[in-house]
């Protein structure tokens, strides 16, 4: 289970970053960046990836209450010009401005840190061993979700409030059929393809 193991290294306010939706064909990508209160820290933090949608849901709702919690996002048309690796480093940037306070030490999930200018260390697979990143990934997710559903009533047919804009079935269903949306990211090759067909047909 994720620990304080990480964050006890550093003096100061520690923000944990993770981001949510690199993956999808469709919508933002998300990061959150937490300072946990380590006196008030809910039980059960973990990668949001090992939670039940109802106990994510439960710890995010905490987490807005206890915590310091700044999310950033980037749009389609950044993921598109940026391309997803850059958007999700924008995003990152985002989040921690948003906190609101300049953390001593950010630490992210993953192999690399935004060119940015706070301290900052990689953590790979932090949202397993770290409670501040696994607290960021369950904001990140339950933003992103609560997202993509409230996309899925503008735009039915393609499933997004249950496959959340990723490449299930439904949605490549629907993207053959009705084509793409504003929402799609038209650099991602299904999306792309689903351009082309509908070009040549028209």
């Amino acid at each position: 289970m994720p620990d304080f193991g990480h964050e006890a290294r550093y003096a100061g306010p520690v923000a944990g970053v993770d981001e949510a939706g690199r993956g999808p064909l469709a919508g933002p990508v998300v990061a959150a960046a937490v300072i946990l209160d380590r006196d008030h820290v809910p039980d059960g933090l973990n990668d949001s990836k090992q939670l039940s949608a109802k106990r994510r849901a439960a710890l995010h709702a905490q987490l807005l209450e206890c915590a310091t919690v700044g999310i950033g996002v980037a749009g389609v048309e950044e993921i598109d010009r940026l391309n997803i690796l850059w958007a999700t480093m924008l995003a990152m940037e985002r989040a921690v401005d948003a906190l609101g306070i300049v953390p001593a030490m950010v630490l992210v999930d993953g192999n690399r840190c935004p060119k940015w200018r706070h301290s900052s260390v990689a953590v790979i697979g932090g949202d397993a061993i770290s409670l501040s990143i696994a607290a960021a990934s369950i904001v990140a997710k339950e933003t992103r979700d609560a997202m993509m559903i409230a996309a899925d009533r503008d735009y039915p047919g393609y499933g997004w409030a249950s496959n959340k804009g990723y490449g299930a079935k439904v949605h490549l269903e629907g993207l053959r059929i009705l084509g793409p949306t504003p929402l799609h990211r038209r650099s991602f090759a299904p999306v792309a393809q689903a351009c082309l067909a509908l070009s040549s047909s028209g």
